[in-house]
């Protein structure tokens, strides 16, 4: 038997009232496969933990198949949990770690055959003699993953359980994860900080942020249509070019989005998404535009839809397959930590600086002071904008371009590009999308 999940307006706080899961809500349907994505800290292993009954839900509903369920303790939920960290017992062999849970659960059963049916399903009947120090990484993670599907269980919650693998075995285990659950057809909650894993496990993909919700949907959806800035960064690699704008709509003359030493001029006439950018009109906007937005040719090869820039060769990243390529376009990037915030950050209380304080004392109040401060200021007009010590470090160019590994560039080399005004993303000053239109959600399966 699977398990329907809702989480309604469900906050969590620990120190000083600051709620590291704020009013989240979320309808997890029987047999969805469903991740939690977003960066460290910002409470998707809080979530997995309310829901399994491991953390206490300050405020809001759960509801497990139409129940309420947040006074339920753990063992009457039904839900199997995967670690990151493995959590075998060092004195059991592997048998007596998968059989473990069935022991305590019906204590005079026979918990061997659900043992060997389990260990078949993962390929791991030869390592049931084994103790966890005799076993790699990847194995340990097999028997991690058996003690939970022997249970049989209503819902699987794994956070994070392939992050302490390397990259191949992670490749390789995330495919028998995504077939194991698809034939168990168990509803299955997913965390990670990694957005490939999100995006090629699971059926829907939640965004979260200083505990709050982004944006949940597929991840054709989530990628393709980012609803703010955040989710736009954050998934995608390479991560998508966030270039500051400003727009300009003449009554006389066509629309463009001054990007610093060149434009983007909006083909007439104008699209419905482009029509109201009117009302941004001398307004700073943020430009968003995927690697695959922009290709390598001469304004005479242009396409509809496609309008003509100019970019210097900084960097290449040879990939095999494919080569990135920086470029210099004489844009202002965009450095918008602040910007992707759902809400402002709360402000701490004031300290009383105590006389006679220690030399550490004094170091902590200047580390607590350089932690608050703000993560991104703008720049005064004509003056480039300052380094935050929060950004991340600076990467040659203003634009990355994906392009076949054919095509022969070298450094310094001015190139001329065709960009596809029809993946143009526009955001606010707020960071919330406004192109396209977030009111008119286009068909993405044609």
């Amino acid at each position: 038997m699977t398990r329907a999940i809702s989480l309604h307006d469900v906050s969590k706080a620990y120190t000083r009232g600051v709620r590291v899961v704020d009013r989240l809500s979320l309808d997890i349907a029987p047999g969805e496969f469903l991740v939690l994505l977003g960066p460290s800290g910002c409470g998707k292993s809080t979530v997995l933990r309310m829901i399994a009954g491991l953390e206490d839900i300050d405020e809001g509903r759960l509801f497990l198949d139409g129940e309420y369920g947040n006074e339920l303790p753990p063992s009457d939920r039904d839900m199997a949990m995967v670690f990151q960290n493995f959590a075998l017992y060092p004195s059991m062999t592997s048998r007596d770690n998968i059989g473990f849970p069935l022991r305590i659960e019906s204590p005079g059963a026979d918990p061997a055959p659900r043992v060997d049916a389990t260990a078949r399903m993962l390929g791991i009947e030869d390592l049931l003699d084994r103790f966890p120090a005799q076993l790699s990484g990847g194995e340990r993670q097999r028997v991690a993953m058996g003690r939970a599907i022997a249970r049989h269980p209503s819902a699987f919650l794994m956070d994070e359980p392939l992050s302490n693998l390397d990259a191949k075995l992670r490749n390789r285990l995330r495919a028998e994860i995504s077939q194991l659950t698809r034939e168990l057809g168990v509803t299955t909650v997913y965390v990670t900080h990694d957005q490939s894993e999100a995006m090629s496990l699971g059926d829907r993909v939640a965004v979260l942020r200083g505990g709050v919700l982004q944006q949940v949907g597929t991840p054709r959806a989530v990628y393709s249509l980012p609803s703010n800035v955040f989710v736009a960064a954050f998934i995608g690699t390479p991560r998508i070019n966030l270039l500051r704008g400003l727009v300009r709509a003449p009554l006389d003359g066509a629309m463009t989005i001054s990007l610093g030493k060149q434009f983007l001029r909006l083909p007439e006439p104008l699209s419905l998404d482009h029509q109201l950018l009117r009302v941004q009109q001398g307004r700073e906007v943020i430009v968003g535009l995927r690697s695959e937005a922009v290709r390598i040719a001469k304004p005479s090869a242009a396409r509809t839809g496609e309008v003509a820039l100019t970019g210097l060769v900084e960097h290449l990243e040879f990939q095999g397959h494919e080569v990135l390529v920086h470029f210099d376009t004489g844009s202002r990037p965009a450095v918008v930590p602040d910007l992707e915030a759902p809400r402002p950050r709360p402000e701490r209380p004031a300290r009383r600086r105590r006389r006679g304080g220690t030399v550490l004392h004094r170091l902590r109040e200047r580390a607590g002071a350089l932690s608050t401060g703000p993560a991104a200021a703008p720049a005064p007009p004509g003056q480039p904008d300052p380094a935050p010590a929060s950004a991340e470090p600076r990467v040659p160019g203003d634009l990355i371009v994906r392009t076949t590994p054919d095509i022969r560039l070298r450094h310094g080399m001015q190139v001329p590009l065709l960009v596809d005004l029809a993946h143009l993303f526009v955001f606010d000053q707020n960071g919330e999308r406004i192109c396209p239109n977030p009111a008119r959600l286009p068909d993405l399966e044609e």
